[in-house]
């Protein structure tokens, strides 16, 4: 790899000829061949997106004096997803990178929550083992212990495991509707009882179905009771940039009231350079997603995001059928939405290794994140593997008889950006 710049600057052709070619090995989520990570609303989602990423290209939102825009911006795309979430009116919050960022602004406002209003200089945090990692690595920025509990044979959080462990210093219960791994919410009412009644703060991890489960609702399916109609909600997070079709990055950190939300932001006014303030963890920030958010969620409006989930669910519900014909393999957990774990089946008579499974799926161009424990690979189904779900089933059943019986060498499960 080379070391330098290069001394003189590249004609733009060349240099976008040298982008393209580098994403020669990258996943065709543009194919649908991708369960996450990339979220496609179809052409017109595209077309908004893009022109509003190109307005907003260099804008930056760090100071919305300047780039009053954005401010607007922000307290409208805040302000329809409380709505969606079925926040109060005293409900604010703000716009962040992503779920990691949002879930960090959680945890910080716990934090400092629980210092101004119960003394606690200690904190501690209780979370299910199926709990994003994001909650860890906030735990670890802002000094806090954290209590992991185990989750139930149906892959839910298990109340009774987490109310053993409050004491004095719990200053956050999470809940997560629904949890990453499975696919299945956890029972938030009860979470947030248990918060409640000692004072601290609950965060719902809503990321994965924020912008999915308000319009399952809305489609008449049953729903287990997850938002701000939860009495002890404090707060949740929300992203835009998965099945609410925005570019990446793009979250919500919703507080249910504006005195909650002031633990989230940092203000110093003992500086040369004068008064700062920030509201989530990033100075600068670019207009560009936060604009794209806007214009996405206001090129679908309720009735475009009722559709999409309708593919949605569809076309989960398709891969989940499918997947049950196949002899050694089952889904875990009773994912009833968009997410789907697919782990080795102990009551068969042969079951099949899912990580070799994913290696020979993987040699057709289908592209699983790898979980452990248990072994499985997940899915994140959306609108964007419409059309190609029967493709899917052919390359799985395919792919499971050319793997019966092996092992794959390779146990890694990385979810990261580490070389």
């Amino acid at each position: 790899m080379e070391r330098e710049l290069v001394q003189q600057g590249r004609p733009v052709d060349e240099v976008i000829a040298d982008l393209a070619a580098k994403r020669v090995n990258d996943v065709r989520w543009e194919d649908g061949r991708a369960f996450g990570m990339v979220y496609d609303g179809g052409p017109g989602v595209h077309e908004v997106a893009e022109k509003a990423a190109a307005m907003y290209l260099h804008e930056n939102a760090l100071n919305t004096k300047a780039f009053p825009s954005l401010g607007q911006i922000q307290s409208e795309v805040v302000s329809w997803t409380a709505g969606l979430l079925n926040g109060p009116d005293t409900t604010s919050g703000f716009l962040t990178s992503g779920g990691t960022e949002s879930i960090l602004c959680a945890v910080k406002a716990a934090r400092e929550r629980g210092k101004a209003e119960r003394g606690i200089t200690e904190p501690e945090m209780i979370v299910a083992e199926s709990a994003h990692a994001a909650f860890h690595k906030g735990a670890h920025l802002f000094g806090l212990k954290v209590h992991k509990t185990p989750v139930l044979d149906d892959w839910t959080a298990d109340v009774d495991a987490m109310a053993a462990l409050v004491n004095d210093n719990t200053v956050l219960m999470v809940g997560s509707a629904p949890q990453y791994p499975q696919g299945v919410i956890d029972p938030i009412p009860e979470i947030a009882a248990i918060a409640a009644d000692i004072g601290a703060s609950c965060h719902v991890d809503a990321c994965m179905g924020g912008f999915v489960l308000p319009f399952v609702e809305r489609l008449g399916h049953d729903v287990a009771p997850w938002d701000f109609r939860v009495e002890g909600v404090t707060t949740i997070s929300a992203d835009i940039h998965k099945l609410g079709y925005a570019p990446k990055g793009v979250s919500v950190i919703l507080h249910r009231t504006k005195d909650l939300r002031r633990y989230q932001t940092f203000v110093f006014d003992d500086w040369l350079g004068g008064f700062y303030a920030s509201p989530n963890l990033q100075g600068t920030r670019s207009g560009l997603p936060m604009a794209a958010a806007w214009a996405v969620m206001q090129h679908l409006g309720v009735e475009g995001y009722e559709r999409l989930t309708t593919q949605t669910l569809a076309n989960a519900d398709q891969m989940r059928s499918g997947i049950a014909t196949v002899d050694g393999i089952r889904v875990l957990g009773d994912s009833r939405f968009h997410l789907i774990a697919i782990a080795s089946d102990p009551d068969s008579s042969d079951p099949i290794d899912v990580f070799a499974l994913a290696d020979a799926l993987e040699r057709r161009g289908w592209f699983h994140d790898r979980q452990t424990p248990p072994d499985s690979l997940h899915s994140t189904v959306s609108n964007s593997n419409t059309g190609v779900i029967d493709d899917y089933l052919a390359a799985l059943h395919e792919a499971a008889a050319e793997v019966r019986g092996d092992r794959a060498q390779d146990r890694s499960t990385n979810y990261a950006t580490l070389e």
